[in-house]
């Protein structure tokens, strides 16, 4: 039995080492996820994920994150909406269509597991990590939409991968960079965000662990490491016979405590099936070799091993590794139905209207904005201005960060203020010296609650939302999504 089978792992460029190479090819490494930084083009892509195949094996699990909005790995693909989106729009035949768009042109360059959809509800709106990305608040609905999308997906011929159980909605804390607690009881857990992994159990192929604590669950341990969790409630209770695989085992929550090499065994031991030590040749080298030793000195269960290599194995045989055709005309059918959808979701708060046709646009907005390790960086602030002078005249006022925007002192003429929040970040609770005429939230809707003006919420910020948003601003489209979970 091999340590590689149970890994899923990462590479540092756009092309694979030599050393790396070859130690996969020694533990027999089956699984590989690949990030923005591993993305040069369309013809490198496929030409990386060709050599990935040839070191992998035919059973290889080529991954990524591709879940919609701010957290899609390939510029180059048409960019769908996330999931509170759909949840605006509330049709999941749309979510079913977005889905398997979303999977079409994944199998195009090779990939055959996608960590999608968000199971997350959203019942946090200081959540720093999820936000936009969960389908809404409401379990049922958020559950059917997020479901809908998986169908679309897995016909299309992509796995999916359910994420992050047991619920990464109701946090304060990114376990990127610390230990997240929810301290809900049991019954309320069941209430709320168990409901749609339950759902997912026997549907969704592929459910990803959450770093976070339950102390209702297990006083001690995150449901990453915890066997009370990943096997007592996960398997045992809601009978889930399908692969459970780590969140990355870099991450903060789980490096800075355990280490990625032992929190791998303990991972493995609680019952997921797949591990992720995402990192240099070192710690890789370093997690393969515990691993195999916990192997071969009978720490790690053999009937429990050889039950997650059937798990693994049945997966990669419903799921092989093709580049399937993706048309130009197809490709742009799905750039439309995405600019659809984008336009479908779009939802106001409060009595937000377009500006006149003939004003002057006084539009604040971030510089810079920045990615988090999660999200991709958003739009910049120059290139929202670009967009908008091609029908008004603007002056542009950057800021460095959200912080600055409320203390402004942007004394009122006849200009017509658009405050664009092109940011994850939230702004801070203090009294504003001004006040927008609009706000237009392009990235994290729950901006929205902190802003003393009416809001038009588009939930992303790709090139197909901002078509959405345009559109809107220029009076040829409305927005009738609705709000799928509450701002504050």
């Amino acid at each position: 039995m091999h340590a590689g089978r149970f890994v899923i792992t990462g590479l540092p460029g756009t092309e694979l080492p030599a050393d790396l190479a070859a130690l996969w090819r020694r533990y027999r490494v089956g699984g590989v996820i690949l990030f923005r930084y591993n993305v040069a083009g369309p013809e490198q892509l496929r030409r990386l994920v060709g050599d990935l195949r040839e070191v992998l094996g035919e059973r290889a699990l080529i991954s990524v994150d591709q879940e919609g909005g701010a957290v899609l790995r390939l510029p180059f693909l048409p960019s769908a909406p996330p999931g509170m989106s759909l949840g605006a729009a509330n049709d999941p035949e749309l979510a079913r269509a977005v889905g398997a768009a979303v999977a079409r042109g994944l199998a195009a360059y090779g990939f055959n597991l996608n960590f999608a959809p968000v199971l997350d509800l959203n019942t946090n709106p200081a959540n720093p990590v999820i936000a936009e990305r969960s389908f809404g608040a409401d379990p049922e609905r958020a559950s059917a939409l997020a479901l809908a999308w998986h169908e679309g997906h897995v016909n299309a011929g992509v796995a999916t991968t359910g994420k992050h159980f047991p619920g990464h909605g109701d946090t304060t804390v990114d376990s990127h960079l610390g230990l997240p607690v929810v301290g809900k009881g049991l019954d309320e857990l069941r209430r709320l965000e168990l409901v749609p992994f339950a759902r997912a159990a026997g549907r969704v192929p592929a459910l990803m662990t959450a770093h976070i604590v339950y102390p209702e669950l297990d006083p001690e341990l995150p449901a990453t490491l915890s066997r009370r969790i990943l096997t007592g409630l996960l398997r045992q209770e809601l009978g889930y016979d399908g692969v459970v695989v780590s969140d990355a085992l870099n991450m903060r929550a789980i490096a800075d405590r355990w280490g990625a090499p032992e929190a791998a065994v303990r991972s493995l031991a609680a019952g997921a099936d797949l591990v992720m030590p995402l990192g240099d040749l070192e710690l890789q080298a370093a997690t393969l070799a515990r691993v195999q030793e916990a192997l071969d000195g009978g720490e790690l269960d053999r009937r429990q091993m050889e039950a997650s290599t059937e798990h693994i194995e049945r997966l990669a045989a419903r799921f092989p590794v093709r580049f399937a055709t993706y048309p130009t005309t197809q490709q742009a059918d799905d750039r439309q139905l995405f600019v659809r959808a984008w336009t479908r979701g779009l939802t106001t708060v409060g009595d937000a209207a377009p500006p006149p046709r003939k004003a002057r646009l006084r539009v604040v907005a971030q510089a810079r904005p920045s990615g988090d390790g999660v999200s991709e960086a958003g739009a910049s602030g120059a290139a929202l201005v670009r967009l908008l002078e091609n029908y008004w005249p603007v002056e542009p006022v950057f800021v460095e960060s959200p912080e600055e925007v409320p203390g402004l002192s942007l004394g009122k003429g006849d200009s017509f203020d658009l405050l664009i929040s092109n940011s994850r970040r939230l702004y801070p609770n203090e009294p504003w010296n001004w006040r927008p005429d609009l706000h237009v939230a392009l990235w994290n809707p729950f901006a929205a609650a902190g802003v003393p003006a009416a809001s038009l919420l588009t939930y992303g910020f790709r090139a197909e939302a901002l078509e959405a948003a345009l559109a809107w601003l220029r009076g040829e489209a409305q927005a009738q999504g609705r709000l799928p979970a509450p701002l504050a």
